[in-house]
């Protein structure tokens, strides 16, 4: 991911200094913003690829930064917080995050992750328009509309959703989605799928209970279902 554009967003001057060293050695060209209003408008006109985006901040949190920020751009967001409670990935991850560090790391786990987020595709792999009667997909303009209706999904569930129906019925582990939505260098617990399938789900009008086109495979992963 050398040689783009990276927002660091973060209120701590001494984080700001170590994070922004180690970005510009990967080959970022680095913008800092110390508040979420302030990173939502620098993200505006900077478009960057890449948001490093701490958790706690003055007045908006990382976590509504996020959800704003991808109304409008699918950067790759990897949040940060010094907690290491599995609720605050669960919500970071539900908000478009793509990854989750804790503090304190090293700039090694730091370089890792960003490596292994830039290796994830950022492009539907075929632009075949998909239509499965209440449900039309299309890969190309990255859309699903539902009844009529443009969906408003998250980049990773357009890729979840994407890959899934790109081969109804086809069974994908849990693995196998990381691999192929994630990157095959993906840094975490596999509990990110289940989140955001979870929301997806949602969007679809369904349940794990009352699938209609994301069906759990018990034990395996998941499939998509024509209906």
């Amino acid at each position: 991911m050398g040689g783009q554009r990276a927002l660091l967003v973060e209120d701590s001057p001494e984080f700001v200094l170590v994070v922004k060293r180690l970005l510009e050695q990967a080959g970022f060209d680095v913008a800092v913003a110390r508040d979420g209003g302030r990173a939502l408008d620098r993200a505006r006109e900077r478009q960057p690829d890449l948001v490093v985006l701490d958790v706690t901040l003055p007045g908006m949190d990382g976590f509504e930064v996020c959800r704003k920020l991808r109304e409008f751009t699918d950067a790759y967001v990897l949040m940060v917080t010094a907690r290491d409670e599995e609720v605050d990935k669960v919500v970071g991850f539900s908000v478009g995050a793509d990854d989750y560090v804790t503090k304190p790391f090293s700039g090694r786990e730091l370089s890792a992750r960003i490596k292994a987020m830039g290796r994830r595709p950022r492009t539907p792999p075929g632009p075949t328009l998909r239509d499965f009667g209440r449900l039309r997909i299309d890969p190309a303009a990255r859309e699903a509309v539902l009844e009529g209706r443009l969906l408003e999904l998250t980049k990773i569930e357009f890729d979840v959703l994407d890959l899934l129906s790109g081969s109804p019925r086809q069974t994908f582990t849990r693995r196998q989605l990381l691999e192929q939505v994630w990157g095959g260098s993906w840094f975490g617990d596999d509990h990110v799928i289940d989140v955001h399938v979870g929301n997806l789900r949602k969007k679809l009008g369904e349940s794990a209970t009352t699938p209609r086109h994301i069906r759990t495979v018990r034990g395996v992963g998941y499939r998509f279902d024509p209906g």
